[in-house]
């Protein structure tokens, strides 16, 4: 119960039981409220209340909302929490809208608890899913070739994983007719990363018999764009990942390490931060450019202080699980264990079968 909790709670989506089969509707249901306190923060839930109800910030409270949000100015913090609850509820409503459209005719009453639930742990990035009545541990892997179903999903999963500072920054382009250097970098690598995943995880698994072969091209197409999707934060899964052969398990544990944008529902160590460490290395100056702007020292140096002690954190995880776990007794590899560990570092919520073992 406390390692579901805090799971859901930190959006990670890693779990000892299977969701549907374990918990009951009561369970499921407090589940789905934690996903979508972890998905907001609860510092930005419990300021946004605070100005509903007419109550000041003040100093203290206003930083640790602009922390929360990645704002950069004070000013800036009572319009951002107003335009993440809604623009949240929107997204989500849309979502559980379009999903409804299968899963209602489908399932009945049920789909729609299906459709809200699938919607919220999508856009909070969570990956917790209700599907095991389908088959315990299944997610996705059933849902290839319905688009409707996995492109919906993969649509609130990139929505959340950009972040509320990009989305506030598009919205507002009617007006300022600019981006700020954090959009284009975000929008960039993010396009990047995951016309690269699909592309890498088809060509890795294309003739493995246990995850893509057996699939038509529909299906290939729709499971390995779900796969460069998920692998960056969200935790569903479209193929059998412990049937994944070890390349596509190393890159997916590059992809899950990067993380989506700050400031949003997702995890890892960030696009940014990764984009601008590449950069100053790359170019060696302490000061580097990146689209025309400089960047400064600072966030430069935060960059690599994040990386470094990501990949510190990850390899003791790893060589700790490796260390105290029936690995070799469960047919799992040293990869399968910093597979786990970034995994949950990175909060993706993926497994190829250690944290069961765990069970």
């Amino acid at each position: 119960s406390l390692f579901t909790a805090t799971s859901a709670t930190c959006v990670t989506g890693l779990v000892l039981y299977d969701t549907w089969t374990h918990w009951n509707p009561l369970g499921q249901g407090v589940l789905l409220m934690l996903i979508q306190i972890g998905g907001l923060g609860l510092v930005t839930l419990t300021s946004f209340f605070n100005l509903v109800v007419g109550k000041k910030l003040g100093l203290r409270g206003m930083k640790l909302a602009s922390e929360s949000i990645n704002s950069t100015s004070f000013g800036d913090v009572p319009h951002l929490l107003r335009m993440i609850f809604t623009f949240t509820l929107t997204v989500e409503s849309i979502g559980a809208v379009l999903l409804g459209l299968y899963f209602v005719p489908a399932y009945g009453l049920h789909g729609v608890f299906i459709a809200i639930f699938l919607a919220v742990s999508a856009f909070c990035n969570a990956g917790f899913d209700i599907l095991g009545f389908l088959g315990e541990y299944t997610s996705l892997m059933t849902f290839n070739g319905r688009y409707l179903v996995i492109f919906t999903i993969m649509a609130l999963i990139i929505v959340g994983g950009l972040g509320f500072i990009v989305w506030n920054d598009l919205l507002a382009y009617r007006k300022t007719k600019t981006l700020l250097l954090h959009t284009k970098v975000v929008l960039l690598t993010t396009a990047f990363l995951i016309f690269i995943g699909t592309v890498c995880f088809m060509l890795f698994e294309w003739n493995n018999p246990a995850t893509l072969q057996p699939m038509g091209m529909k299906e290939k197409i729709g499971a390995s764009l779900m796969q460069s999707v998920t692998m960056r934060t969200a935790g569903f899964n479209s193929v059998d990942l412990y049937a994944m052969r070890d390349s596509t398990k190393v890159f997916s544990i590059v992809l899950m390490f990067i993380g989506a944008a700050p400031g949003s529902t997702g995890g890892g160590i960030k696009v940014t931060t990764i984009i601008m460490t590449a950069v100053s290395i790359i170019r060696g100056k302490e000061e580097p450019y990146l689209l025309k702007r400089r960047i400064a020292a600072n966030v430069v140096y935060r960059s690599l202080a994040i990386l470094f002690l990501g990949v510190v954190t990850v390899g003791v995880t790893a060589i700790t699980l490796m260390a105290t776990s029936p690995l070799e007794a469960n047919g799992l590899t040293g990869i399968d264990a910093t597979f786990e560990a970034v995994s949950a570092f990175a909060t993706v919520g993926v497994s190829s079968g250690s944290t069961a073992i765990g069970s």
